[in-house]
């Protein structure tokens, strides 16, 4: 999976991608930055930092402004541009306000991304901000804040850490002390740490790099469970060649996909509970299993899979559906009920109904200590599992293989199979949702399986083929 996807950013991955992107953080930023460029290009990288020299050869051309120059607009395409202040010593220097506001309209006009260098970190796995970074422009629509796993385990020093004194103060660590998964976490999600100077709005992601081993790997999955209250996704990958305390870095002049393990994303579950069970001649949400309405099973399921948002779309028998579940909405904040008036229209209108039920874009607040946010936005949500209400028997470890399955290469639709046979839930990835919001009539998601491929999950449990439509149906599950 290229790193592009992988992000968000690409529009293989996303309509409508954010144009400006700044990098901050430590353990493998700049080689982040031009891989992402390559997979970009034609892209502009500049910096609000200052950049080795050494760096400058991973562009096609590059460019020292101390002012707007129009004739060099012209020229910021084919391949990766880069452009800087003049060379100060063994860096080059920072482009003033000016200048890149300049260059960011320069970029609108021709369609081409920017990628923004926003602070340095002296080759370091991982690090903390001082007072005077990271320089994040307000124009920034997305900010990749990287860190390096190879940085776990290891004593909080200047040899791992980038101002190991500010680090020990936000994780809550001593010098010397080793260097804990929390402590990254807090550090990442601290308003003075990861998620400093990130404008309003701005789409957040966390790139923890340099997971070259199946520990490593794992605990990034550790990592991710934790900061995405903080971020709308994490991504662990490892760069190959990128050696922490060695200036080197793989040749990217040929774009080649990055290590990408896993893509961690919140995963929406949307029961859909709206029907009117006339095949079955009572409502089919409110018959008892294991002494639990079928609704309630479901909704339990999902948050114990830890999906969030949980939506049930109701629609015949509301009250009573809505009444089965009541406390859960209480007691469980992810999980919210959502009318659907229009649902003798068929299955179509409650997928919609639950899609739009997804929490509008809105701007991220945080918190001034941890950094969590109030509020987020359906660009948070990376994909959604249907679920049926008439399938009680749907257990959260199924649910929790779809999203594991999903977050491997963001594929478009994971569903289950079982001896051969396509069984549900079924996850639909986020590049669905606008097709899905198309649909009209008594159909149901595999309305859109012609245009985006299903990716299967073998599976052994024969109950998920099971489908209660009449009573003979209720009988065989029991």
């Amino acid at each position: 999976m290229l790193l592009s996807r992988a992000l968000r950013l690409s529009q293989s991955a996303i309509p409508n991608p954010p144009a400006a992107i700044a990098f901050v953080g430590a353990g493998g930023k700049t080689t982040a930055l031009f891989q992402l460029a390559r997979e970009l290009a034609p892209a502009v990288v500049a910096t609000t930092t200052h950049l080795g020299a050494w760096q400058a050869s991973l562009a096609d051309r590059h460019f020292i402004l101390t002012e707007p120059n129009a004739t060099i607009e012209s020229r910021l395409a084919p391949g990766v541009t880069l452009v800087t202040g003049p060379l100060e010593g063994d860096r080059f220097g920072s482009l003033t306000e000016s200048i890149l506001s300049w260059l960011r309209a320069g970029c609108q006009r021709r369609d081409i991304p920017l990628l923004i260098e926003a602070d340095g970190a002296r080759q370091r796995p991982l690090k903390a901000p001082a007072d005077h970074e990271p320089v994040i422009p307000d124009f920034v629509e997305a900010v990749v804040v990287v860190a390096g796993l190879s940085g776990l385990g290891k004593p909080l020093t200047e040899e791992f850490v980038h101002r190991p004194e500010i680090f020990a103060k936000l994780s809550g660590l001593a010098i010397g002390d080793k260097i804990t998964p929390e402590a990254v976490v807090r550090v990442l999600t601290h308003s003075s740490g990861g998620l400093k100077n990130i404008p309003a709005g701005a789409r957040r992601v966390a790139l923890l790099n340099q997971a070259d081993t199946p520990l490593l790997q794992g605990q990034g999955k550790y990592l991710a469970e934790l900061l995405l209250a903080a971020y709308d996704s994490v991504v662990v990958n490892s760069f190959e060649s990128s050696q922490v305390g060695k200036l080197e870095i793989p040749n990217l002049t040929a774009c080649k996909p990055a290590n990408i393990f896993a893509v961690y994303e919140p995963v929406a579950g949307i029961i859909l509970a709206a029907g009117g069970s006339s095949r079955f001649g009572q409502p089919k949400q409110l018959l008892e299993w294991r002494g639990k309405p079928f609704v309630r099973h479901a909704a339990e399921a999902a948050l114990a899979a830890g999906l969030s948002p949980v939506i049930v779309v109701t629609g015949a028998n509301a009250e009573a559906v809505e009444s089965a579940i009541h406390d859960l909405t209480i007691h469980h904040s992810p999980l919210t009920i959502h009318h659907n008036p229009n649902w003798q229209s068929g299955q179509s209108s409650s997928i919609r109904a639950g899609l739009s039920a997804l929490p509008p874009p809105s701007l991220r607040d945080t918190s001034p200590i941890s950094g969590v946010r109030n509020g987020g936005g359906r660009e948070g949500v990376g994909a959604a599992i249907f679920l049926l209400a008439d399938q009680p028997q749907v257990t959260a470890t199924i649910l929790r293989a779809l999203a594991e399955r999903h977050s491997l290469d963001l594929c478009p639709v994971v569903a289950p199979q079982v001896h051969g046979q396509r069984a549900n839930p079924v996850l639909f990835d986020r590049v669905t949702f606008p097709d899905l919001m198309s649909l009209s009539g008594d159909v149901g998601g595999r309305a859109v399986f012609s245009k985006f491929p299903v990716t299967y999950l073998p599976w052994h449990d024969e109950s998920l083929l099971v489908d209660v439509d009449v009573p003979e149906d209720f009988k065989k599950l029991e």
